[in-house]
């Protein structure tokens, strides 16, 4: 569960591809929405919330890393660099890997929401006087430009924390990680941080905190469907469901309606059974290795990787080497 892909396109287009996928997803077997609709202002706080939670590691424990081990990945990025950070929104991370490696030639924090990494980019200029910081706005999963600056670089050094490539379906993220390929360049360096596997009861608690602040994220999206859809959802209807899937080694995130009902959205009419589900979020985790294997598979080498004391999280790091030809 991350921030993934914020949904501030502007708001015509937004609402017409947020009706499209709604509609489309709840016509489906098996009824999904995709996880970036949460990120609506009340969905963005309330993640903050669930980030701040005793239960919920991820954030506070991949920050730790960053600053027990910053001098040590700093050490793969060679000086002159462009940190290119795919998905930036806040820059907390971004802040400990700038203080660790001073001699940058630019930082470019990429995100779909063009309002925040200005404003963000305005405060690391006051803070990091000598730095180029140079926000562009895009979809990370998508091919887009960098800067002058970044592609005059000797090299470009991709950053993928807060283990967002665990949103991604194995195939997405692969596509993700060939698409960074091609814009990063040859002799690239990627630095990704993902969530390890570990014991189900940590990870089932992280997604079904005691005070209730990720069910109300994840029925969020029920309320936003209501408010910019016409949608009819009853919230006291839905229930939250958080569970690991050990087979597919993911958290599940789903709303489950609690009884048979009707309900209307964008003028369309669905049905639910008692017990059916909205599958609305899954958070795959990864082993070192795993993730290792996925990554060569598209031409990214394994360079280092830093776990934390209990082995919750990791930050690996990667250098493109070129795709593997096919036999």
């Amino acid at each position: 569960m991350v921030a993934l892909a914020h949904s501030h396109l502007p708001p015509q287009a937004d609402t017409a591809e947020f009706e499209a996928d709604v509609v489309e997803g709840l016509s489906a077997g098996r009824k999904r929405i995709a996880a970036k609709y949460f990120y609506d202002g009340v969905g963005s706080r309330l993640f903050e919330r669930i980030t701040e939670l005793p239960e919920y590691y991820p954030t506070r424990t991949e920050i730790k890393i960053l600053q027990d081990h910053g001098a040590d990945i700093a050490k793969l990025i060679p000086a002159g660099a462009a940190l290119v950070e795919f998905g930036s929104g806040s820059s907390k991370k971004a802040r400990i890997m700038l203080a660790a490696a001073p001699e940058l030639a630019c930082y470019v924090p990429v995100d779909i929401c063009g309002e925040m990494i200005e404003q963000e980019a305005i405060d690391l200029r006051v803070d990091f006087p000598g730095l180029k910081v140079l926000p562009v706005t895009a979809d990370i999963c998508r091919p887009f430009e960098l800067p002058p600056e970044a592609k005059a670089a000797p090299v470009r050094v991709g950053f993928f924390p807060g283990s967002t490539i665990g949103n991604f379906e194995p195939h997405e993220a692969a596509s993700f990680l060939r698409n960074a390929a091609q814009i990063l360049g040859s002799g690239a360096l990627l630095i990704v941080g993902a969530d390890l596997i570990k014991s189900t009861e940590v990870l089932n608690a992280a997604y079904n905190d005691k005070a209730g602040v990720t069910a109300k994220f994840n029925l969020n999206l029920l309320t936003r469907i209501n408010r910019e859809l016409r949608g009819t959802f009853k919230l006291d209807t839905f229930e939250h469901h958080a569970f690991f899937n050990r087979e597919r080694n993911r958290i599940e995130m789903h709303l489950a309606s609690l009884k048979r009902q009707k309900v209307k959205v964008a003028g369309e009419c669905f049905d639910f059974r008692a017990g059916e589900t909205i599958h609305t979020e899954n958070s795959y985790k990864y082993s070192v290795a795993s993730l290792g294997a996925l990554a060569r598979g598209v031409g990214w080498m394994p360079a280092g990787a830093w776990t934390d004391a209990d082995k919750y999280f990791s930050i690996q790091a990667f250098t493109y080497a070129g795709e593997p030809s096919k036999p």
